[in-house]
């Protein structure tokens, strides 16, 4: 379910006080594959609900480059959201999940493995108010990079 960033903050605080522990991932998650599924469900695995922070497209070019993302943000939104594992969607625009972490508040952030406490800039807002983060190893050789790259070069075969 896609929820406004405006509402997350009740909405999560409204989770937390029925007793749910509440963990908060975030990616662009733009053409998804198995190593999206298996983090996801890792994620999922460390409480009772899944919040995803999406970045939006204007995020996603800003971090990726002008040919991103390949899929809109409410396409992404739709397809994240339709996985098991993810509970709710919000969309931010800023270079990292700061903002919304702030808001959020989760007990867990979940990272891949090639983050550390030291190169995330999110830990530190979730330390604050003693929230755990949790690093989930990558799958190797699975991202969206590979699979564009991939595409491309079955493309450039055809010509």
């Amino acid at each position: 379910m896609l929820i406004a960033s405006k509402d997350i903050e009740a909405f999560c605080r409204i989770l937390r006080d029925g007793g749910k522990t509440v963990v908060f991932t975030n990616g662009c998650f733009d053409i998804l594959h198995a190593g999206h599924v298996r983090y996801l469900n890792a994620a999922r695995a460390q409480g009772d609900v899944l919040v995803l922070g999406l970045n939006s497209d204007a995020s996603v070019r800003r971090l990726k480059g002008p040919e991103r993302p390949i899929n809109s943000e409410q396409d992404r939104a739709e397809v994240v959201g339709a996985l098991k594992a993810v509970d709710y969607v919000v969309i931010f625009d800023e270079p990292t999940a700061e903002q919304l972490i702030a808001k959020v508040k989760p007990d867990v952030y979940v990272k891949g493995g090639d983050y550390t406490l030291a190169t995330l800039p999110e830990a530190k807002i979730v330390q604050s108010y003693g929230g755990r983060v949790a690093f989930i190893n990558m799958v190797q050789g699975r991202s969206t990079t590979n699979v564009i790259e991939k595409i491309r070069k079955l493309e450039g075969k055809k010509k």
